[in-house]
């Protein structure tokens, strides 16, 4: 009896150590630059920009460029993004799904919203500014690949 008590002790604390583990690391992750090679900078796509010279849509959607945005994209995601999103775009649990992100040019003001501003609550950041770490370009490249995953709720 004591022995299954000290496993379902251990389990508990072991669950206990990962779930506080996961929920520190979110929001702690320290963003890495992306290498853009191979994109036009927004600025010369013709995309509209607003005030900050930020794209208003996604500038590689349909251009001739939407393939190479994807494989920077999917990295971009990977090396940035996977960590709290989930790997492929599919969370698990800790932040939204991206792969139910409104597609085209819907879903375009939330993300760049979110990547400009982040996310805190409470005083505790759940997301950072990514813009404040990674491209315009690169940031625009996560959103192609997001498109290229999209799925219906």
């Amino acid at each position: 009896m004591k022995t299954k008590r000290n496993v379902v002790l251990a389990s508990g604390l072991l669950v206990g150590a990962l779930v506080a583990g996961t929920a520190w690391a979110h929001g702690n992750v320290v963003p890495e630059a992306v290498e853009t090679k191979g994109l036009t900078p927004v600025k010369d796509t013709g995309a509209a920009l607003d005030d900050n010279g930020w794209a208003t849509a996604n500038p590689y959607r349909t251009s001739p460029e939407h393939d190479r945005a994807v494989e920077i994209g999917a990295s971009a995601y990977n090396q940035n993004c996977a960590a709290c999103h989930g790997l492929e775009a599919k969370s698990g649990g800790i932040a939204p799904d991206l792969r139910m992100l409104d597609a085209g040019d819907a879903g375009d003001e939330w993300f760049v919203e979110r990547v400009r501003n982040g996310a805190v609550r409470d005083g505790r950041v759940y997301m950072p500014k990514m813009a404040d770490y990674v491209s315009q370009e690169a940031l625009w490249a996560v959103r192609t690949y997001l498109d290229s995953v999209h799925i219906e709720e």
